[in-house]
């Protein structure tokens, strides 16, 4: 790599080592933003027993987290704009830093759930579009499209890589050593921030307040009402009620505001492009798809075979690690093929790799009996992974690319909370219900305990493998301890077949979207390394 001149915040020239010491500093930290959510899932079961909390809390508490960094990364965008989006970059990692050291120390779930999912997506909603920003301004030409790249590289191999090396940890050592982990690699990226030249904001310097307040009450609402639902509170209809005028308001009011030549929290006008449109749309399916998949494996892997950690990362591996070698090989070979047509194949192979796991979940006894339907979806994710970013951001000029990648990080981030919370709070759902059913139809079970089981479900589903279960039963008869174990090893596979179909819906969804994306003309790359970085 060659010497930068004329760099858009000093016109210094900075040295190639220093040039690559950042790339590899900026690829670190998207490395740990990635993994952050994947030691989560193949920990849940430990965290569950370590602090005495239920499978839900967590799950809901990694929907959480999700949906602050949807809720919130166009206002930290904004942010950025107004602080400097080197100080921003700062606020988000030491945001995380203080979401992963939660972590490590909390001795309950509501630490986590302020400190890892609300703090810590805050601190992403900072991050990601700050990192943008000062990629864009500290390298020029293919150099910045060389770390383009390398970032897109570490999240690709984050996600890759994520199940496997926080099944390890957490196996051998300690969920808590991972997150820990965590924090030692934010502090390695920070000892470097002296090598980031800020990149001053020119732009209009006002905040659309209203837009901010309602891009929050409807994304949050909609997510916030499943997750209160799941958990069997109140008021779900007027959450969801909330999310829904909060995402209808927020349309007419940027439109509206727009119009009135006023600053708007995004500009509507970018939805006037059909390819943009029809992109996000198909980004928001993937990652519900992906979400409500990654909710439920683990799930099924902890909870209904008892694996560990190291395990159920090795058991999820086909689905990352093909994921992540089919997008790397679709980016090189098919660059001369329609985005639309290999989104469809994607689109495609995801939902036929769920739809034939769902058969499988209630008679696979090991965690290699799903190899197959994990390699065919997570082919198909990976076929999506190497297009949609580019397709969507392709008709977007220059100057507009940062705004509208802001606009599709938000549309995926948004997918995935509401994947994750969805397909948990389906599967918690049915449970309950199959659970309630199968109890009063036993001939086992006297009415006195059918009514005990049905009210205790009523108040609190939860899935359970059944060692705990056995362990909460030892007093009772050896005869209820063993219709009620049996109940629960006929439910927990039927809850989770349902909650499957979360994925699979989204990716028949998604398929039906890319017979429209193939209608209409594409437009060649107009920022090719803008939409690797968001992969």
């Amino acid at each position: 790599m060659q010497m930068t001149e004329g760099s858009p915040t000093g016109g210094s020239e900075t040295p190639e080592g220093k040039q690559g010491l950042l790339a590899l500093l900026l690829s670190m930290a998207m490395f740990v933003l990635v993994v952050d959510t994947s030691l989560m899932n193949v920990s849940i079961s430990y965290v569950v027993r370590d602090l005495d909390t239920t499978v839900s809390g967590v799950q809901a508490a990694i929907a959480l987290e999700a949906l602050v960094s949807a809720a919130f990364i166009l206002i930290g965008s904004k942010v950025g704009d107004l602080i400097g989006r080197k100080r921003a970059y700062v606020l988000g990692l030491l945001g995380y830093a203080i979401g992963a050291s939660a972590m490590v120390l909390a001795q309950n779930l509501t630490a986590i759930i302020i400190f890892w999912a609300i703090l810590g997506g805050i601190g992403a909603s900072l991050l990601l579009p700050a990192m943008q920003s000062l990629i864009h301004g500290n390298f020029e030409g293919a150099a910045q499209k060389k770390v383009y790249a390398l970032v897109g590289a570490a999240a690709a191999i984050a996600a890759a890589v994520g199940p496997l090396l926080g099944g390890f940890i957490t196996t051998y050592l300690s969920w808590r050593v991972a997150f820990g982990l965590e924090v030692v690699i934010i502090a390695v990226v920070l000892s470097g921030i002296k090598l980031v030249k800020d990149v001053p904001y020119t732009g209009v310097r006002s905040i659309d307040t209203v837009g901010a307040i309602l891009s929050v009450l409807g994304m949050g609402g909609i997510v916030l009402g499943i997750l209160v639902w799941q958990e069997g509170g109140e008021a779900v209809g007027a959450l969801l009620a909330t999310g829904a005028i909060g995402l209808a308001g927020l349309a007419y009011w940027l439109v509206r505001r727009k119009r009135q030549g006023k600053p708007t929290l995004l500009d509507p006008e970018l939805f006037k492009s059909k390819v943009f449109r029809l992109g996000i749309t198909a980004q928001m399916l993937q990652q519900i798809a992906l979400g409500g998949t990654m909710i439920a494996l683990p799930i099924y892997l902890q909870m209904v075979l008892e694996y560990n950690a190291m395990q159920a990362g090795l058991s999820l591996a086909p689905l990352s690690l093909s994921m992540f070698a089919v997008a790397l090989l679709a980016g090189k070979k098919l660059a001369g093929r329609r985005a639309s047509s290999v989104v469809r194949w994607g689109f495609l192979l995801l939902t036929l790799g769920i739809a034939i796991l769902i058969p499988i979940v209630p008679r696979a006894e090991f965690g290699w009996g799903l190899v197959v339907p994990l390699i065919i979806a997570g082919s198909g994710l990976g076929l999506l992974v190497s297009q949609l970013n580019n397709y969507t951001l392709a008709p977007i000029s220059e100057e507009r690319v940062s705004e509208a990648a802001g606009t599709n990080s938000a549309g995926g981030s948004f997918g995935l909370s509401f994947g994750l919370a969805f397909a948990g709070a389906i599967m918690l759902a049915t449970l309950s219900f199959a659970f309630t059913q199968m109890a009063e139809s036993s001939d086992v079970l006297p009415p006195a305990e059918q009514q005990q089981v049905a009210q205790v479900l009523e108040d609190d589903a939860e899935v359970m493998s059944n060692t705990a279960l056995d362990a909460q039963l030892v007093d009772q008869p050896p005869d209820i301890k063993a219709e009620i174990i049996r109940i629960n090893t006929d439910a927990r596979p039927l809850a989770l077949q349902v909650a499957l179909l979360v994925p699979l819906i989204a990716g028949l969804l998604g398929l039906l979207n890319s017979f429209r994306m193939a209608r209409i003309p594409e437009a060649p790359p107009a920022n090719s390394g803008a939409g690797q970085m968001l992969d």
